[in-house]
């Protein structure tokens, strides 16, 4: 009896191994246990954009996200301001920053961090060596930052920025999206060929990033990018305007807009797409199908973000409340960092009779 025990003993682990490591490669699309749990989130995103912000704005932010209880957040691009240097130290210190956070910490890159180096007054970079330098040094590990740690999926090379992560019934991706027209056209050094292959590339990455989250019955799906694409005429933060029915102009960000409409039509569940870029904090519904009608299962957030005046103001977060077996599974709490509050000042004393 026994020496047929054994045999079957071991076939039985060896099974169970393998099915672990089979569901350790493919968690993204699988629901853990937790699944039914509500848990919070915290997003970010352009800070800091001054020395004060350094020293003081975001160190005041992150001690305020370590104060409470996030599954993880996530930086929504812009590690520094537009009219800096693109030096070395500007991305080791984002890197400490996101490894300062408790919780699982992730992160996008932003146009700051690379498109807008070739400006002079960015230090004339080449900014095709500025995101490869991301992606060498902030890209190179298949896990998370944060002091606790997730593992992400990443799109292969070169393309290691697109990433992807489940928790509990929910799937998040972050896309490689940026402002200054996602580098098609515009600015000092606008490169068309590597925008049109990078777009290729993240499109491709959202819908099987949908796909997925359908294969897993995901209660919904979170996407991160860093620009503002803009949507419609109500958006006055970038121009020009866009047609909201036929997404037009064919700008850096129509192909991207076009498969996000096409993939939240067919997926039916709640759609959170979230970005920085503009600096207005605002949780709307501004996508509209091909003939006008609202895309009501469809949000969009942007985060507050951080100025270019040497103070702390705007450097706040949004924390957003998951629950995956609620109707609109995310609910949304802007989170005012107290130590970076604007002083108002007193009002004047009326003086007496």
């Amino acid at each position: 009896m026994r020496k047929h025990l054994f045999p079957l003993l071991a076939a039985l682990m060896a099974a169970a191994i393998t099915a672990g490591l089979a569901t350790a490669r493919d968690d993204w699309r699988r629901a853990p246990a937790e699944s039914a749990s509500a848990y919070s989130i915290g997003l970010w995103a352009d800070a800091p954009y001054s020395e004060v912000q350094k020293t003081s704005g975001v160190p005041n932010l992150i001690a305020d996200m370590n104060s409470q209880r996030l599954a993880f957040s996530v930086h929504a691009g812009d590690i520094k301001s537009g009219g800096t240097r693109c030096e070395d130290p500007v991305y080791s210190q984002a890197e400490a920053f996101f490894n300062s956070l408790r919780a699982p910490a992730i992160y996008t890159p932003g146009d700051n961090e690379w498109t807008d180096c070739d400006r002079p007054n960015n230090g004339a970079y080449s900014s095709a060596e500025r995101l490869g330098y991301i992606r060498r040094t902030l890209f190179d590990d298949p896990v998370s930052f944060g002091q606790r740690r997730i593992r992400l999926e990443h799109q292969t090379a070169p393309y290691v920025e697109n990433t992807r992560w489940q928790r509990g019934r929910v799937t998040y991706a972050a896309l490689h999206v940026v402002g200054s027209d996602n580098n098609r056209s515009g600015d000092v050094a606008p490169d068309p060929a590597e925008w049109e292959a990078r777009d290729h590339a993240t499109n491709a990455w959202m819908r099987e990033t949908f796909a997925g989250a359908q294969r897993s019955d995901a209660a919904a799906v979170m996407l991160v990018i860093q620009a503002n694409p803009g949507f419609d005429a109500a958006d006055p933060t970038r121009s020009p305007s866009r047609d909201s029915r036929t997404l037009l102009p064919d700008d850096g960000f129509h192909n991207f807009l076009r498969a996000l409409r096409e993939e939240t039509v067919a997926f039916r569940k709640p759609v959170v797409l979230v970005h920085g870029d503009s600096h207005y904090f605002r949780i709307d519904k501004p996508l509209l199908d091909s003939q006008g009608r609202r895309l009501e299962n469809f949000t969009r957030l942007e985060t507050p973000g951080g100025n270019s005046r040497n103070d702390n103001g705007d450097v706040h977060w949004v924390k957003v409340r998951v629950k995956p077996r609620s109707r609109e599974v995310f609910s949304f709490q802007p989170q005012i960092v107290s130590g970076n509050r604007v002083a108002v000042p007193a009002p004047a004393r009326r003086g007496g009779r």
